[in-house]
């Protein structure tokens, strides 16, 4: 008996199922900044990279590889929880074929929701470049697996979107006297950038979005740059304070006019993580959480660790579990895992109208 044609069968087999199951699977996207990047910028000439050590230090390979994180950031957690492979950086020539059909992450450190933010690294992907290279990849997937599946794929898939601190931090207040600061007053200014948010997150709605997961702003005067910076006594940044707490509020309304707009009623199409709250649970008690500090980042140094970037040469804490920001920006994977819990699960007050599992729950069924 001819054996070959039996074993070329369970192999086509084999890879049928394959390609099935990965189509089965809710693609997932990501767009923004740092706190979700997870490499792009290693493909860039640019200073807003973590592609040295000790950078994914926990990281299974224990090896940076762009993200901005001790370990996992918040889109490979939200990967974990929905079932689905971690998405990979747009810009890594891995991404190809059947992979395509995981998704993929689009961030880049540094952007904001201005094109003026973030000049000083040079070479990023500005959001606007970020849905242009969207665009390209749904046509790559059309090539795939046929137009109208890609158009499925992209219906079905989940989005998350992080944008708005860098428009402060590495914009409106980078230096003294800003050329933003001088154009606006702070109140005028989130008016104009929430405006320009809008157009990001119709453009959004426009290639195909319909389960947009947009994150807030979180304390942005309490991470330990700002707090060796500005604060006073280990007390959080007045300024960026009073930047976030305008911008957050004007942000849920526009979620809401969205919806109304866009949905109707029953029809959720952008969520509001509130990571303004998520993040204070800890920022002001961390010892219920499990960290020792919430001020002192554990790579850096300076005051608080917040001084400069997190380098070779860099203090480095013994133990990242126990450090609710990892470097003087940004969350440390397991403050990470505290924040997803909250999309995951959390009530109305970190998530608006509906968290991300009744989200799952509720697309199961159609």
């Amino acid at each position: 008996m001819n054996m070959i044609p039996s074993i070329l069968l369970c192999v086509l087999i084999t890879l049928t199922i394959g390609v099935e199951e990965i189509e089965a699977a809710r693609a997932f996207f990501v767009f923004g900044d740092s706190l979700v990047d997870n490499g792009n910028n290693n493909f860039l000439a640019t200073t807003a990279r973590a592609d040295t050590y000790p950078y994914g230090i926990d990281s299974q390979s224990h090896r940076a590889s762009g993200r901005f994180s001790n370990g996992l950031n918040m889109p490979d957690i939200i990967s974990e929880k929905i079932g689905s492979e971690a998405t990979l950086p747009y810009l890594n020539p891995v991404l190809d074929g059947e992979r395509l059909l995981v998704g993929a992450n689009f961030a880049s450190a540094g952007v904001g929701i201005l094109n003026d933010t973030g000049v000083q690294f040079i070479n990023i992907i500005r959001i606007g470049a970020q849905l242009e290279y969207f665009k390209q990849y749904q046509q790559r997937v059309s090539a795939l697996i046929g137009e109208e599946g890609a158009k499925r794929l992209v219906n079905q898939a989940l989005v998350l979107i992080t944008l708005g601190g860098n428009d402060f931090v590495n914009n409106y207040y980078l230096v003294p006297f800003s050329a933003r600061s001088r154009e606006y007053a702070l109140p005028d200014y989130v008016v104009y950038i929430i405006s320009e948010y809008r157009k990001i997150l119709l453009n959004l709605y426009d290639l195909g979005a319909r389960r947009v997961l947009v994150t807030g702003t979180g304390p942005l005067g309490c991470v330990p740059a700002e707090l060796a910076m500005q604060g006073r006594n280990g007390e959080c940044g007045a300024d960026l304070q009073k930047a976030t707490n305008l911008f957050n509020p004007q942000l849920v309304q526009l979620i809401n006019q969205l919806n109304s707009e866009i949905g109707g009623p029953d029809k959720h199409v952008f969520i509001y993580a509130n990571a303004f709250a998520m993040h204070l649970d800890f920022v002001e008690n961390p010892q219920e959480y499990g960290f020792v500090t919430s001020k002192i980042a554990c790579c850096g140094q300076g005051a608080y660790n917040g001084i400069g970037l997190c380098t070779p040469a860099s203090n480095l804490c013994p133990n990242r579990d126990v450090y609710a920001f990892w470097d003087a920006f940004h969350p440390s994977e397991r403050a990470n895992r505290l924040i997803v819990d909250k999309i995951m699960t959390g009530a109305a007050q970190y998530m608006h109208p509906i968290n991300l599992s009744t989200i799952m729950a509720l697309d199961s069924r159609i």
